[in-house]
């Protein structure tokens, strides 16, 4: 398996594991608001199921943004040998080591440390289109693109 194959499972993973919570923390709630018993004071069984939907509402919002992120990463091909800095490719910079996929943060492969990024990322757009040797200009600091695959 490739470097960047396994990167991009590491991605499918993280978005994964956002996917489970999502869906647990909305049965939850679900459950939470099906147990709200009927008292006599009306108002406190109310506000407990209205606030379970709440939180299954918060827990929707959540899994759509994990749907996307799936969605997104699924249209890279992390077979795909990149020249230049586009979404799919894993460069190499003096700032550290970056996938361009999903927002997923720091990544441990191989006992390297990677930062998946997107491709709206700051970091992604200032190296979006360069090739290994040039330069672009982030946050003031001038980042070397060593090498792009």
């Amino acid at each position: 398996m490739s470097l960047k194959s396994k990167l991009h499972a590491a991605c499918q993973d993280y978005v994964q594991q956002r996917i489970d919570a999502s869906q647990q923390a909305m049965q939850a709630a679900q459950e939470s608001a099906n147990n709200e018993t009927k008292s006599s004071a009306g108002d406190k069984y109310e506000t407990g199921r209205a606030m379970a939907q709440e939180e299954r509402n918060r827990n929707a919002v959540q899994l759509n943004e994990a749907l996307k992120l799936q969605a997104e990463l699924a249209r890279i091909d992390p077979e795909k040998l990149c020249d230049t800095v586009r979404p799919g490719a894993l460069v190499q910079t003096n700032l550290g080591l970056f996938y361009l996929s999903i927002s997923a943060g720091k990544l441990a492969v191989d006992s390297k440390e990677y930062f998946a990024v997107s491709a709206a990322a700051p970091i992604a757009v200032a190296l979006s289109g360069k090739r290994a040797g040039e330069e672009a200009l982030f946050n003031g600091k001038k980042i070397q693109v060593e090498q792009v695959q």
